[in-house]
């Protein structure tokens, strides 16, 4: 039975025509729309004799640009694209096989037209091989063909399909001495032995060129003496040699050589076996090419697969899929998962099960938004499950939206500071306009109120005076800080020991722990000398362990530290109080911004705009059992 090769291809009609004796081809077998009166006339059908002629496939994709078929075919079968493959072997034309769609246009490919011609070629020798068995009425030997046919149906490779051919080559010619010569693919003036069956059977010089005339004549070479014949000039030791061409559809690949091959032998019969091993070979062949491609072109999506899942993995932001059933589908390994969970755990779970915490955040929102709407998103929220900012990006894609997860605490960090810096800049720019237009009014005001409380008639009045020059003297003391917040200019800094900084002020520190009843603890490391500003330091100093013993009480230490860490030196200011909360974290800084009644909210701006003029940074921890400030000077 032969089997159509592409079952699944949307044609209509795929009709055997067999030649009558009349010389017409009727239909005999076929699929589709019902042809069984159809006849093709080769006499009045041009394409019928362009076949005949050419014994070539004929592919016609679109009709209405050819009009090879008369038109009441056309017509009548609304033909738009048609196929026509010749069934014939050597000189002797059987049939043909039609392949035609009556809806749309065929689109085949140029394997697919190779298939149809490999089923032709199939139909001519089991058309053959059905005129032998009926001429000669052997029945063993029909059921021998069918082995044949079975057993090359099952061979997978070269080696199987000659494996068979020789077996029943052995039984057909009663010889066991075969070998298949075939031609080289890359140098067809080539011929090498492929397999052997018996003793391995070397190629002489004119064992060689007869192969070659073989192979050019794509006939059958019978020589039944090889010691009359001359052109083996007694190279060959055999009784009888026989060579048979080993053709697919046309095209000579090699020949299968027999010896010691008796006259009487059905050589028709071993030349089928070629040709159906020829046909099973090459289908082999061509199947083991594509699989061949198919493996390389995994190999190449794999790979290029792995680049990129390895490209992905490096990165060092989270990014993950989801499926439209909000289904992990991939993470990479820098993705953050709660409790500690793992990547195999996570994947085909809901990203809403694995994140609870994310339900109605604006992360939520967002993801629908863009998984409703196919739109890509892009946002920042602060993460519910850890003290980070994240930007997030999610594309929609076929199959759901995948989601980039960036890590931009230390971006949210430096535009806190650039705007903390932009408020400096703009108090600097505010003092150096103003303050000095305040305060000389200001000095003079101060100076009579002082001459004021010299004269003995306002004796009654000095409460009032002494506490208008007190208030004038804080608001010059807010104007002094006013200018050192706007103080830009590069401070004169000289090699100076910190620590000898800090003892010397500790004196003063302890008089107003005293005074608050709290106490101070100074602890100095083995440092290096810095570029310093004594006076700025000090106010440094004096700024955080006042805001230090304001924020405890009774009773408890403030503790001044100085260490080296790696290559920084760092002074720590740290107290007992009830720590900072993050609202007010978030504005720590901010000139005019205080928590205290009668604050400035200048104070912290002072040790900032500082810190900055001598290339340090300052760096808060806080918690219920206090608040540390952590000032770091780059070692020289």
């Amino acid at each position: 039975m032969l089997l159509w090769p592409y079952p699944k291809k949307s044609f209509n009609v795929m009709p055997l025509g067999l030649r009558q004796e009349d010389g017409t081809y009727k239909r005999m077998a076929g699929y589709g729309v019902m042809l069984e009166t159809m006849i093709f006339d080769p006499e009045e059908d041009l394409m019928i004799q362009r076949i005949m002629n050419t014994k070539q496939t004929l592919y016609i994709p679109d009709m209405s640009m050819d009009h090879h078929l008369v038109s009441d075919y056309v017509e009548a079968f609304n033909i738009k694209s048609l196929l026509a493959s010749p069934i014939f072997f050597e000189d002797e034309l059987f049939g043909l096989i039609f392949l035609f769609n009556d809806r749309t246009p065929m689109c085949l490919s140029e394997p697919e037209i190779q298939g149809v011609e490999v089923y032709a070629h199939m139909v001519s020798v089991a058309i053959r091989n059905a005129g032998i068995f009926k001429h000669r009425e052997l029945i063993a030997e029909e059921r021998l063909m069918q082995g044949v046919l079975r057993d090359l149906c099952m061979s997978t490779s070269s080696e199987d399909s000659l494996h068979t051919c020789f077996f029943y080559l052995g039984k057909v010619l009663h010889t066991w001495q075969l070998a298949a010569y075939l031609l080289d693919p890359c140098d067809q003036h080539t011929i090498t032995l492929i397999k052997t069956w018996g003793d391995k059977l070397e190629l002489g010089q004119s064992l060689t060129t007869l192969i070659q005339d073989v192979v050019k004549a794509k006939q059958i070479l019978f020589i039944e003496d090889v010691r009359e014949d001359e052109r083996l000039k007694g190279q060959c030791h055999m009784k009888s040699i026989l060579l048979i061409p080993f053709a697919s559809m046309g095209q000579v690949a090699g020949v299968i050589a027999a010896f010691n091959v008796y006259p009487d032998v059905q050589i028709p019969l071993a030349q089928s076996i070629v040709d159906a091993t020829a046909l099973t070979l090459s289908n082999v062949q061509y199947v083991d090419r594509l699989e061949n491609m198919v493996e390389e072109r995994t190999k190449e999506l794999a790979a290029a697969n792995e680049k990129v899942t390895s490209i992905i993995d490096g990165m060092t932001d989270g990014f993950f899929t989801l499926d439209q059933e909000w289904k992990f589908t991939y993470i990479n390994k820098h993705q953050f998962l709660p409790q500690n969970k793992t990547v195999t755990e996570v994947l085909g779970k809901s990203i809403w099960d694995i994140f609870p915490k994310a339900v109605g955040t604006a992360m939520y929102k967002e993801f629908h938004r863009a998984m409703r709407g196919d739109i890509p998103v892009h946002f920042e929220m602060r993460s519910v499950y850890e003290d980070v900012w994240h930007e997030i990006v999610a594309y929609p894609y076929d199959d759901g939206i995948c989601c980039l997860f960036k890590n931009i605490t230390e971006k949210k960090k430096y535009e806190k500071e650039l705007r903390r810096l932009s408020s400096l800049d703009l108090i600097g720019q505010m003092a150096a306009g103003i303050s000095h237009e305040i305060r000389n009014p200001m000095t003079t005001v101060r100076g009579f109120l002082q001459l004021l409380k010299m004269e003995n008639k306002f004796i009654q009045y000095k409460r009032y005076l002494d506490l208008m020059i007190e208030e004038l003297d804080r608001a010059n003391a807010i104007i002094t800080e006013f200018l050192s917040i706007g103080n830009t200019r590069t401070s004169e800094l000289q090699m100076l020991d910190l620590n000898t900084i800090v003892h010397d002020i500790v004196p003063l520190i302890k008089i107003d722990a005293a005074s608050q009843s709290q106490i101070i603890a100074v602890e100095t490391g083995d440092i290096p000398q810095l570029l310093l500003n004594r006076n700025e330091i000090r106010q440094l100093l004096m700024n955080l362990y006042r805001n230090g013993f304001e924020a405890m009480n009774e009773g408890q230490v403030l503790t001044i530290k100085t260490y080296k860490e790696g290559n920084h030196v760092v002074l720590a200011v740290q107290d007992q109080g009830a720590g900072i909360s993050p609202e007010v974290m978030e504005k720590l800084g901010t000139p005019f911004f205080t928590t205290k009644d009668n604050g400035t909210g200048l104070g912290l701006g002072v040790c900032y705009a500082i810190a900055a003029r001598h290339n340090a940074t300052i760096d808060i921890e806080t918690g219920s059992e206090g608040t540390t400030f952590f000032i770091k000077f780059q070692a020289n």
